[in-house]
């Protein structure tokens, strides 16, 4: 199920974010398994989403894999561009996105639309910093040779973001790997997913290609996180969240 109506009727834009449960970033689900999202104000049940596990995340990761070469192959403008896209449509989607976030996370309006304008800075400062990924000349210890350091993209970025700010740490985190031309695969915290979904949503339509950024709905996080972190195709992990749960991905 996608947001539920009374969601869904408070959004300026509902056809952008009324089926995030079917993002282009999502891989199929296995099975029937969902989990709901409820509002921690009110009780009401804001959206039923798919509960994935290790076999979509694998699937996640292989398509980022496949994804990356392309990725890492455009020019520093082409993804700095793509880039920016998608900070002008969050900012252009800001209320909405501010009321998604209220809504799943409690977070007061006010407090939420300054975090969405924080992710929105996120992205517009390595939008440029893409175009600033420098190598080096270096002295050679000879005339006939030069030595130069060339910076190359790690590869596939698993990320994973805490509850308490859901829209700033999805940007903090999956924009700089971007901007260097890797690709990513994002798990938000299973009490918040849904302005991460909505975020994603816009990214879509920001023109990312397909397979470079990817999304993972899951309740139970250790399952996710584990075949995270020990898949060989996902090269660097950035987690934000407690401590019980960091000790778990160490």
């Amino acid at each position: 199920m996608p947001l539920c109506l009374p969601m869904i009727r408070r959004l300026k834009s509902p056809h952008l974010f009324g089926a995030i449960d079917r993002l282009p970033a999502l891989g199929r689900p296995v099975g029937n398994k969902t989990f709901e999202v409820v509002n921690p104000s009110t009780g009401e049940v804001l959206a039923e989403l798919p509960d994935m596990g290790v076999e979509e995340t694998r699937a996640a990761v292989d398509k980022a894999y496949v994804a990356q070469s392309g990725w890492a192959a455009l020019t520093a403008r082409e993804r700095s561009d793509v880039l920016w896209r998608w900070h002008q449509l969050i900012i252009d989607h800001a209320g909405d996105l501010a009321a998604i976030l209220t809504a799943e996370m409690g977070k007061p309006l006010a407090e939420a639309i300054s975090e969405v304008s924080h992710a929105a800075a996120y992205l517009q400062w390595y939008a440029e910093e893409a175009n600033r990924v420098y190598g080096e000349t270096i002295s050679a210890p000879s005339t006939d040779r030069r030595m130069l350091v060339i910076k190359q993209p790690i590869g596939v970025v698993g990320t994973i973001t805490p509850w308490n700010f859901p829209a700033s740490m999805v940007a903090r985190k999956i924009s700089p790997a971007l901007a260097a031309g890797c690709t990513i695969v994002l798990k938000p915290a299973e009490q918040t997913p849904l302005v991460a979904g909505a975020m994603f949503a816009l990214a879509h339509q920001a023109g990312f290609p397909d397979g470079v950024v990817n999304l993972i709905y899951a309740s139970e996080g250790d399952r996710v996180g584990r075949e995270l972190c020990t898949n060989s195709k996902i090269r660097k992990i950035s987690f934000t969240g407690s401590t019980e749960v960091g000790r778990l991905l160490m």
